[in-house]
């Protein structure tokens, strides 16, 4: 079953959250999945309002296959990168969370800002 493309350009993540939930659940995704999905998502959205001088970032998923890929776009041209905060910061792991949690992300420079994606594949 596909998942529908969905493209977001709201600044409500939990918006963003429960339609991601919706269409991995529809797809048959086990809940600790789509759980994993929607912590990524949490955190590229938070890390493009943070950082990425907008306040609307575009949220864009799509499965195909047994992959679903998300993006969320912001207009900052600024990449993002992984850093190592000191052991008590409140801050600085998001894109740490990120790789733990799915099989692959990364950065496509866009005309105007970027785009932060990753991938995780589910095991039918």
């Amino acid at each position: 079953m596909e998942v529908p493309v969905c493209t977001l350009n709201s600044p409500s993540l939990a918006l963003a959250r429960q339609s991601l939930r919706d269409g991995l659940t529809r797809a048959g995704w086990d809940a600790e999945t789509i759980l994993n999905a929607e912590l990524a998502l949490a955190e590229l959205v938070v890390n493009a309002w943070r950082h990425g001088a907008t306040a609307s970032p575009v949220v864009f998923y799509s499965l195909l296959g047994c992959t679903l890929r998300v993006s969320v776009s912001d207009e900052s041209d600024a990449l993002p990168e992984q850093r190592a905060p000191a052991d008590l910061a409140e801050t600085g792991r998001g894109l740490q969370l990120v790789q733990g949690l799915t099989h692959r992300w990364g950065v496509d420079p866009q005309k105007r800002g970027k785009s932060v994606w990753y991938e995780l594949d589910f095991a039918a």
